[in-house]
């Protein structure tokens, strides 16, 4: 039992010494990248079809015997080929047509797709939605060949967060909407407040059933440490050009007349929200849900939140056989320190993950 209880001692002591060790390389790497700002990032694109193909292919080859496999592949090869011959004898009639009619043929190259496009991106919104800068460069990209007859799909997760943040975030989407290129939006997880002010600037919004949707509200909190320093004879000065300069502070003593002025601007943020989901969204009842409440995806359809109740996986791959799909994203060239960071902070959480598990395993039912 000593050794037991030593070995125990020395191993809590080599977990701790670890994390710390991994917290102290996480400080040094984040302090020695500050400043050098973020490296100039690039687009990636990739055809989801083709994704959607192999995996196919994949399975088809475990669960299908050999023979059966060469004949099925024989005749997609065969189907294949009669489509794009169509499609060229199609594209051809085009042409003809349109020269006919005296109008450039290089017009006519571009009215002749075969299928519709539908672009994927995503959107991962924290409090200050810091992503919108990513998101502005793959709509731009977007919208350099986008058309009418394409689609734009963006997943988005996000609980809310800064008013200014959140509002630039959706006068991005609406670039597409004033284009005239269908925008739909699928909610796997949380479009709430900030969330859903981006959502529904979309043509379509499209939910997982417990995706949760709404809270549509403004929320401020502040601590004021007055009643503190004034106890510990400890003075605060705030010098303001200005009645309504500052209303609410964290250490001067707030006036009745300054919380007040406080909650008119917050009723004020609110009323433009609501203002921006009619102007957006029309078909829902503004006043009936902009009371902060949140609703799960089928609530929300009952509410006219959303439009359809589906993963964002499930409507990708009900679009695959009819649209050519391309997910396009923005990649960030990360530097050495970067990466060296981000690994340090990966396995940091990986340990804590482990202890908290084996700590409340006991716990679990």
């Amino acid at each position: 039992m000593e050794f037991l209880s030593e070995y125990g001692l020395f191993l809590a002591k080599t977990v701790t010494f670890v994390i710390a060790f991994a917290a102290i390389v996480v400080v040094i790497v984040s302090a020695g990248s500050k400043g050098q700002g973020a490296g100039k990032g690039l687009i990636e694109i990739t055809k989801l079809n083709e994704k959607y193909d192999d995996i196919l292919h994949l399975v088809k080859s475990a669960v299908i015997d050999e023979e059966s496999l060469k004949v099925e592949r024989k005749q997609e090869k065969k189907a294949e080929k009669e489509k794009k011959k169509a499609l060229k004898a199609q594209a051809k009639q085009k042409k003809q047509s349109v020269s006919s009619e005296n109008t450039d043929v290089a017009e006519a190259d571009s009215n002749t797709e075969a299928k519709p496009r539908v672009f994927v991106t995503h959107f991962d919104g924290d409090i200050k939605a810091s992503e919108t800068q990513e998101l502005r460069e793959v709509i731009t990209a977007i919208l350099s060949i986008a058309k009418p007859s394409d689609e734009v799909v963006v997943c988005l997760e996000s609980p809310g967060g800064m008013v200014h943040g959140y509002g630039l975030a959706a006068s991005q989407l609406a670039r597409i909407t004033e284009k005239n290129i269908p925008l739909t939006v699928c909610v796997d997880k949380v479009a709430a407040s900030g969330g859903y002010m981006m959502a529904c600037v979309a043509n379509k919004i499209v939910a997982a059933p417990f995706a949760v949707i709404g809270s549509i509200g403004v929320v401020a909190q502040i601590p004021n440490f007055h009643r503190l320093l004034k106890k510990h004879d400890v003075d605060y000065e705030m010098l303001t050009a200005g009645e309504y300069k500052r209303t609410l502070t964290m250490f001067g003593e707030n006036t009745e007349k300054g919380r007040q002025k406080f909650v008119e601007d917050l009723e004020e943020t609110h009323d433009l929200f609501k203002d921006f989901i009619r102007q957006h969204r029309s078909v829902v009842d503004v006043d009936k849900v902009a009371t902060g409440e949140i609703w799960f995806g089928t609530k929300a359809l009952e509410e006219k939140l959303i439009d359809a109740v589906q993963t964002s996986d499930a409507y990708l791959f009900d679009r695959k056989d009819s649209a050519d799909l391309f997910e396009i994203n923005y990649v960030h060239k990360r530097t050495v320190m970067e990466k060296l960071g981000i690994n340090a902070e990966a396995s940091l959480e990986r340990v804590i993950g482990k202890l908290w598990q084996k700590a409340t395993t006991r716990y679990t039912a």
